[in-house]
């Protein structure tokens, strides 16, 4: 199972839900988005597995059972970065 973890801002959200996932499952595959390079960053100090760019992420996704990120998401426009 792969899950994708999408963040915005500073990351801080996407970094402790990594580090908590990764704590918890060290050899669960995690896929990180950020909205900005701080956030992609940040989640990839805490340990997420991967970081793809746009193309890549188009074929990954179907992979994924679970994506994790803040309500912002799923609203449109609202974590633009």
């Amino acid at each position: 199972m792969e899950i994708l973890v999408i963040d915005g801002q500073g990351g801080r959200m996407g970094k402790t839900v990594v580090e908590q996932l990764k704590n918890t499952y060290p050899d669960l595959p995690l896929t990180a988005i950020g909205t900005n390079s701080i956030a992609t960053s940040a989640m990839l100090k805490a340990g997420a597995d991967l970081a793809p760019q746009e193309k890549i992420l188009l074929s990954r996704l179907p992979r994924c059972r679970l994506i994790i990120g803040p309500l912002g998401i799923v609203i449109a426009d609202s974590i633009a970065g």
